[in-house]
């Protein structure tokens, strides 16, 4: 049985830590503990079930914690996301996921505060002192069963229209362990698959599908149901993991299980993550000048 996971410091985790194809370091940056996995070779992609590319993931204190607005996370992450995009360009930040839905709702909820500047322009911007803004589009795109549009068609249509140099991609994520949920953050250069993690797999979205480099943010808000059975019994025999399996219901098979304050955790994070993409991106602005502008 396969345990689901849209982390790749946790598919290394299961495969052990001697895979060829992969860089792996890890450091303490603002006090945080941060684990950067490169995939260099389409084998080790095979393996890790993850395209090639750079993986960056944060550990962080419960994000059902108290933050404050300037606090080290905020530098770290802002950080992180400025090293994979463009210096110079329009970036389109895209939420995904269903607002409706709690576990699923980050993506939305991030996007709902990430400051659109792509408007402001010429005089305006000139008089208002807002012309060291870097230019930025803010979409929200629901889900499939809200729109009847894949999220990925309605991501080309807006790509091809305004052209802009990078995309985000912020999305909820799935774990394999408990402990992850609202504690992590990944970030990557590969891109994302929207509704993998709770296996509705969609067409990708990352730079061949788009055209444009994509940078997916993601917080686990949920872990499979059987994934939960093998992490909290620790079970790694073949053998048990098959008669494990087979005695969970079908019903059972398909239940995906959230914190009770997965409420708190998603604002947090989506307050957390919101900012540290306005810093990444609004380099020339103050932080303070920045939060008075939210």
């Amino acid at each position: 049985m396969e345990r689901r996971t849209d982390l790749a410091v946790e598919e290394r985790e299961l495969l052990g830590e001697d895979i060829k194809g992969i860089d792996y370091t890890s450091e303490e940056v603002e006090g945080l503990p941060i684990e950067r996995l490169h995939i260099m070779t389409k084998r080790a992609a095979q393996l890790l079930k993850k395209p090639m590319g750079h993986y960056v993931t944060v550990e962080l204190p419960p994000l059902t914690d108290s933050i404050r607005d300037t606090d080290s996370r905020l530098q770290a992450l802002s950080q992180e996301i400025r090293r994979l995009l463009p210096v110079n360009g329009l970036v389109l930040v895209a939420g995904l996921g269903n607002v409706e839905i709690t576990p699923d709702a980050l993506g939305p909820k991030t996007a709902s505060k990430v400051l659109a500047t792509r408007h402001i322009r010429g005089e305006v911007a000139r008089s208002t002192g807002l012309d060291r803004l870097r230019a930025v589009a803010v979409v929200n795109t629901g889900v499939t069963g809200q729109t009847g549009i894949e999220t990925g068609e309605l991501l080309q249509g807006v790509i091809k229209n305004i052209r802009p140099s990078a995309m985000i991609a912020v999305d909820a994520l799935a774990s394999r362990r408990l402990e992850r949920l609202g504690c992590t953050v990944q970030i990557s250069d590969t891109g994302i698959s929207p509704g993998a993690g709770v296996g509705n797999h969609r067409v990708r979205i990352d730079a061949e599908t788009m055209g444009i480099p994509v940078i997916a943010i993601g917080v686990p808000t949920v872990v499979d149901a059987v994934t939960l059975a093998f992490d909290l019994l620790e079970i790694d025999d073949e053998k048990e993991s098959v008669e494990l399996s087979r005695s969970v219901s079908p019903q059972g098979r398909s239940m995906v299980v959230t914190p009770k304050e997965v409420d708190l955790l998603i604002d947090r994070a989506a307050h957390l993550i919101s900012l540290s993409v306005n810093m990444a991106l609004q380099t020339d602005i103050d932080t303070e000048d920045l939060l008075d502008l939210l």
